[in-house]
């Protein structure tokens, strides 16, 4: 039986603003990735989110991003690997207070927006983030886009890598997300979502924008918790994956 994981970004709001639908989420998901207040997020928005996670038995990830509220983290910064690092550091730690107090604890860490697509390339950038996860705790799996500096690194660093695709992102031919300021970079027709969703986690394969084949080999597949719709399309994924066969399950556990 084919076992894939299902994560989606979480805890994205600020004070009272909110984004994401936490709750009906974690109740689809397998791994939250939980935003650590860089890019989103705030101390009672991580502490809420952690313990629902606990409650459902969802996988708690370090989702870290630039020091960047204002732009929601999907701004490219220049930050000095150093500096970088110990953001981090910082957020991983920060997260883990309130994971641990929910009954859980950090148990992987994933790049958010801009910095997620820079360390697919940026090898200093990618050593930074790696060199805080290390640092953090030996051990801990980081979750990225297959074949970039991000997983490479971490790889030789000792660490577990998990690759992971995008249910609701187009994709460039050379397996690389489409970026956001470009058309049809995000995709909100369902049954298109829903059908390459089965066809990644079955072949291990998604149609690229120009409809070539990209080869994908994920372990998880991430719903984005701000796309409009976003619960009704997990719901409708995680249907369709286990009507396929497919065994939905945390690819580290919760406990």
């Amino acid at each position: 039986m084919v076992t894939i994981d299902l994560n989606s970004d979480l805890g994205e709001g600020f004070g009272i603003w909110r984004l994401t639908d936490d709750d009906a989420l974690l109740e689809l998901v397998t791994s939250a990735n939980v935003a650590c207040g860089f890019h989103a997020g705030d101390p009672s928005t991580m502490r809420r989110v952690c313990e629902r996670a606990a409650a459902n038995g969802v996988t708690v990830g370090a989702q870290v991003s630039y020091r960047d509220l204002a732009g929601f983290g999907r701004r490219r910064m220049d930050v000095d690997p150093p500096e970088l690092r110990d953001d981090v550091l910082y957020q991983i730690g920060a997260l883990d207070a309130f994971a641990r107090a929910a009954g859980t604890a950090v148990r992987y860490v994933k790049p958010h927006g801009a910095l997620y697509n820079t360390v697919v390339h940026d090898e200093s950038q990618a050593g930074a983030v790696v060199e805080a996860v290390a640092g953090y705790e030996a051990g801990l799996p980081v979750l990225g886009l297959p074949g970039s500096q991000l997983l490479r690194k971490a790889a030789a660093a000792g660490l577990p890598t998990v690759p992971e695709a995008f249910a609701d992102r187009a994709y460039t031919p050379e397996g690389t997300l489409v970026p956001r300021n470009r058309p049809g970079a995000v995709l909100h027709d369902v049954d298109q979502v829903v059908a390459r969703c089965v066809e990644m986690t079955t072949q291990g394969t998604v149609r690229a924008v120009d409809g070539s084949t990209v080869e994908v080999g994920a372990r998880s597949i991430c719903v984005h918790g701000d796309t409009p719709g976003a619960v009704e399309i997990a719901r409708r994924v995680r249907k369709a994956l286990e009507g396929a066969g497919v065994r939905l399950s945390p690819f580290v556990g919760a406990g």
